[in-house]
């Protein structure tokens, strides 16, 4: 019996193959006439079939065929949607744009503009990637509200520019972020206060103007000592700023915190400057050891009359 059951289902196996087969050789000799009609029909039929692959194959070898002739607007325009759906998206903008551009005054020229604009959209990446295809987006989202400032789409393309500037904000937040986890600083200071001139409504402003205090504290602490007085003053001045600013943050006490520290740093900064001032001996012991843990303080050039370091 069970002997019985394998060949039945190895005899209905090579049935299924023999089908297979020749569909595939059916599809291969249609795709080799020269019968344009019956491949534009079939091709129309394997795209409303969702066989894009097949479709796309047979609209290759008509798209050249069917130049300037009847039918070929709606060829190209099924075409460059069987690109799209088959997710080659720079393939499919590329022929949108040329359908609006070749077809300006067909009914589907503002929809194929808005498409080629839109491939872009989703060719952007991931914010933690390199965003020139996210600029490329706005841009050509915005050329498209320029061309068709009257279009029900403007409000769909006004929001798509929107989610692309969010991706760039992201990027921008993250990369200041950043330069603070790798210790770069007096950049993490610079970078969030780019992005908080950049993006005035960014959701992360708070969390940024925080972490700008953080930032300049730390900077301030890693600093040559005769460079600490004014980067200590610095991260206290952002501290009292976000207190006024966010008399409600859930970063206050860590604010506070940092504001006491930075004090903390200033009083014993200027108890070393005034030492180094005091003693020429304290001074070029000063100089030898820094100098042999990074060479952060520049030479010191001081002789036993003069009272304060010169300028930095």
């Amino acid at each position: 019996m069970f002997q019985k059951q394998r060949h039945l289902i190895s005899g209905l196996l090579i049935v299924l193959l023999i089908a297979v087969a020749g569909c595939k050789s059916k599809f291969e000799k249609l795709k080799a006439s020269n019968d344009n009609a019956k491949k534009y029909q079939a091709a129309i039929a394997y795209y409303n079939k969702k066989d894009y692959s097949r479709a796309l194959e047979l609209f290759e070898t008509l798209v050249q065929r069917y130049r300037g002739q009847d039918g070929a607007q709606d060829l190209y325009y099924y075409y460059a949607y069987t690109n799209y759906r088959l997710k080659d998206y720079t393939s499919a903008s590329y022929h949108f744009k040329q359908f609006a551009d070749t077809y300006a005054s067909s009914p589907r020229a503002e929809e194929c503009a808005f498409m080629s604009a839109y491939c872009y959209y989703l060719d952007s990446p991931i914010y933690s990637l390199d965003q020139e295809n996210t600029l490329k987006a706005i841009d050509k989202l915005q050329l498209f509200i320029n061309l068709y400032p009257k279009s029900d789409r403007v409000s769909e393309a006004s929001k798509l520019i929107q989610n692309l500037r969010d991706k760039l904000e992201r990027k921008a937040y993250e990369n200041a972020k950043l330069y603070l986890t790798i210790g770069d600083y007096q950049s993490a200071v610079i970078d969030f206060g780019n992005v908080l001139r950049d993006y005035p409504d960014t959701k992360y402003a708070e969390e940024m103007e925080y972490l700008t205090i953080k930032a300049q504290y730390l900077y301030a602490e890693h600093s040559n000592v005769f460079k600490q007085e004014d980067r200590y003053n610095q991260a206290i001045g952002f501290a009292n700023q976000f207190t006024e600013k966010y008399p409600s943050s859930k970063y206050l006490a860590d604010a506070a915190s940092l504001k006491k520290d930075s004090q903390q740093g200033l009083v014993e900064t200027k108890k070393t400057l005034a030492e180094i001032a005091s003693d020429a001996r304290y001074a070029r012991r000063f100089e030898r050891d820094t100098s042999t843990t990074g060479g952060q303080p520049p030479s010191l050039k001081i002789n036993t009359e003069q009272k304060t370091p010169p300028s930095q």
